[in-house]
């Protein structure tokens, strides 16, 4: 999901879930807890019953086969979940959080295990889908001239609009640092986000491309949301979604950056991915 450093400054929320995940008996040698927001899939959510799924709550479960551990993994609200981890609450956040320079003063990294495009999306009917914008991938690490105008042709076309994100997101980041004139609006979670799009309280959503599509796939009501524009990565959005954890924890980060490179070789998160965002998005 993708979210930027501001959530520090935000509260603590309580715990709404735990699973937990055992390494054989053999190789449980170490406890750790593992934070995920839970209202995000493909990449955390809860199913009807409450029980934490999706990408993310598989891949702990493999990582901590991998590293010997016993893990625990628990819900907990976006905005304290850096918070969170700095109180010692958990061990690790696996949230679909970028990578970012920001974040990097704060906490450490594993990874990345994972990437994925940054879009636009408004509702069938929509002024801004009929401008035909390119669909381009803009890779904004280093921004060619063609990449700068695909950019700045985006900003054009959603200045003077309300745009809505996820609240502490590289979304919003993105929104606030390259497409000025813009209105945005921030919310707690992408569904009331998409709630206030398929209204027309707002005339945009920018989010992750698996969190639109799975907006899209959620009811009827949402069937005639449509991205449109370039899909945008990397620069301001990061490096790529990576294990959050203490800077002082050096030894725990070792193990789990051995332990995604090989889930990543051997294909286990390829196959993961691709099971549950319908495309791969291991980082190759």
């Amino acid at each position: 999901m993708n979210k930027t450093l501001a959530s520090i400054a935000a509260g603590m929320a309580l715990f709404a879930a735990a699973s937990v995940v055992e390494a054989p008996a053999a190789h449980a040698q170490t406890k750790v807890r593992i934070a995920t927001e839970g209202a995000y899939l493909p990449w955390n959510g809860m199913d009807a019953s409450g029980k934490l799924i999706g990408f993310e709550i598989d891949l702990s479960a493999e990582l901590c086969k991998r590293i010997g551990a016993t893990c625990e993994v628990m819900a907990q609200d976006w905005d304290g979940i850096i918070p969170g981890l700095q109180s010692r609450k958990y061990d690790l956040i696996m949230a679909g959080m970028s990578i970012t320079d920001e974040r990097k003063q704060v906490i450490s990294f594993a990874g990345p295990y994972a990437t994925e495009p940054t879009v636009f999306a408004a509702m069938k009917g929509s002024p801004l889908l009929a401008l035909n914008l390119p669909t381009t991938s803009v890779d904004m690490s280093e921004i060619s001239p063609d990449e700068q105008k695909l950019i700045d042709q985006s900003a054009a076309a959603v200045k003077g609009k309300t745009v809505g994100v996820q609240v502490s997101t590289i979304q919003q980041n993105m929104v606030e640092q390259l497409m000025p004139g813009v209105e945005v609006r921030a919310y707690d979670k992408v569904d009331n986000m998409g709630l206030d799009l398929v209204s027309g309280r707002i005339d945009a959503i920018v989010a992750d491309r698996s969190a639109i599509e799975g907006l899209i796939k959620a009811g009827e009501q949402n069937k005639d949301i449509t991205k449109f524009g370039p899909a945008f990565s990397r620069g301001v959005l990061g490096e790529g979604v990576g294990i959050g954890l203490r800077k002082a924890d050096t030894e725990l980060q070792g193990k789990l950056d051995k332990a995604i490179k090989d889930a990543t070789a051997d294909g286990t998160i390829t196959k993961l991915s691709t099971q549950w965002f319908g495309y791969d998005t291991s980082i190759k």
